[in-house]
């Protein structure tokens, strides 16, 4: 699966970049998570329990950020298992472009799935991703207006 997208923040690019690296902010912005364990500057650990079609599971993974260049960009990437529900994997390259008082957040993602998930068809994964994405970002956003 490949997604890409860009989306307004309103908030200013070093905040957007900050937030992206705070395990709190990102664990209550991303979708069905239980738990995001800062293990190091780079590398943390995560609880997310999702439903994608008829199939709900919690899937416990790592993530890791590398090619940081703050407050401009880095890449993200990860692996997580849902035990009989299969696998994903990926990552997803982000750059953060300052426009006047706002960030424009440009990502793009690669990901691979496996087991039941992956039997679930191309088009229904697409969808989930693109609303989890979307439910992401309008939490994410929302929580850097109310700070701001």
């Amino acid at each position: 699966m490949e997604m890409n997208d860009t989306q307004r923040i309103n908030a200013p690019r070093d905040t957007v970049y900050a937030a992206l690296n705070d395990p709190e902010v990102l664990k209550e912005c991303i979708p069905g998570c239980e738990s995001l364990e800062k293990l190091s500057d780079t590398e943390m650990n995560a609880a997310v329990v999702l439903r994608v079609g008829p199939v709900k599971a919690r899937f416990k993974g790592t993530v890791e950020l590398s090619d940081l260049v703050p407050p401009e960009s880095y890449t993200i990437s990860g692996e997580g298992k849902g035990g009989v529900a299969g696998f994903a994997k990926g990552g997803a390259t982000v750059r953060l472009i300052e426009e006047g008082d706002d960030t424009l957040l440009e990502y793009d993602v690669k990901a691979d799935i496996g087991g039941k998930l992956a039997q679930l068809g191309s088009r229904l994964i697409d969808s989930t991703a693109k609303k989890l994405a979307a439910q992401f970002f309008k939490n994410f956003g929302a929580l850097l207006e109310e700070r701001n």
